[in-house]
């Protein structure tokens, strides 16, 4: 049986590792958590695999010398290894795109985001170049109207715990796998929590997709209402609505108390926020903070412009108050 280290940050590592322990003898995990309620350390424990917080790039250095692994997994890791690394052992990366499309970073948000017909998983030897080595396994799957970021990664989790183990074995045992095709190569760029905020005047669609994309466990899609960050954490287009000819992106157009819900204006129809959130506050139907129809979400230049007036004057009545 296979010894294998694996590599796991994310939410991805807890079908890695069941796949792996189903075929393989796993020698141990880093990972940057050790909480005994994390679903990754409570079977690593389950089963006396070690983990190893440090995810420090010397310290697996010196786990990979110490342990001889056959081979390393990486499901869920921030960082792109060096040459000096990945030549001590068989490095073999869990990457959730159609590779060689969409390497980097956050691929299943970008991608429904973008509006892509499907998400993938594609499993691949680990070459010096980011995401360029050849594939041992690749399963496309669709992205419903419906699906959400979360979503998505619980059917590509799936896949992963059903076949990773598996081409582990084969990979160890000759499969070189299929190499990429350089010459269609896209990238994705990392996703910061700032980068959430909602453009209003972009279509309903879009901003559909942006919200879905952005769901828990990342932090959100966002925007302003009454000068303070909200978040929305689920929403959907208005089939059929009114056609307005005079438009303001972001304007309220009509609220239901009863069902929580209220109808935003966006740059092509109307998209109904149902879900949002106030940072330090809980969860609430949209209806319970937005009560009225002369509301704006987003960030108005009147409102920031009123607020830098506000400062102004504080700041000169403290400072004729220190004289």
């Amino acid at each position: 049986m296979a010894n294998v280290l694996l590599i796991g940050l994310g939410t991805t590592t807890f079908t890695a590792l069941g796949s792996l322990i189903s075929k393989c003898n796993v020698l141990g995990i880093v990972r940057n958590i050790y909480d005994v309620n994390d679903p990754v350390v409570s079977l690593a424990r389950e089963k006396n695999i070690p983990v190893f917080s440090d995810t420090k790039q010397q310290e697996i250095k010196s786990l990979i010398l110490k342990y001889q692994p056959d081979c390393v997994v990486v499901s869920s890791y921030n960082q792109i290894l060096p040459p000096a690394l990945i030549e001590l052992s068989t490095f073999i990366n869990v990457h959730y795109s159609p590779l060689p499309q969409y390497r980097g970073r956050a691929n299943v948000n970008w991608a429904i985001i973008n509006d892509e017909p499907c998400a993938a998983i594609s499993i691949h030897k680990i070459s010096p170049d980011l995401d360029e080595g050849n594939i041992l396994f690749q399963q496309l799957i669709p992205i419903s109207f419906d699906d959400t970021v979360t979503s998505i990664y619980d059917k590509l989790n799936k896949i992963q715990g059903q076949h990773l183990g598996e081409v582990v074995v084969k990979a160890l045992n000759g499969d070189e796998g299929i190499p990429q095709n350089n010459a269609e190569a896209t990238y994705c760029c990392t996703r910061l929590p700032e980068d959430g905020e909602i453009n209003w005047s972009d279509s309903t669609k879009n901003i559909y997709n942006f919200i879905k994309a952005l769901v828990f466990p990342f932090p959100g899609a966002y925007t302003y209402f009454e000068g303070k960050k909200i978040i929305i954490w689920q929403a959907k287009p208005v089939n059929n609505p009114p056609i307005y000819v005079g438009r303001i992106p972001g304007r309220v157009v009509s609220r239901s108390k009863t069902e929580g819900y209220v109808d935003v204006l966006t740059g092509d129809g109307i998209l109904r926020i149902l879900e949002v959130q106030f940072a330090g506050e809980e969860k609430t139907a949209s209806a319970n903070v937005i009560k009225s129809v002369k509301s704006s979400l987003g960030l108005q230049m009147t409102e920031l412009l009123n607020r830098i007036q506000i400062l102004e004057e504080t700041i000169i009545k403290l400072q004729e108050n220190a004289k």
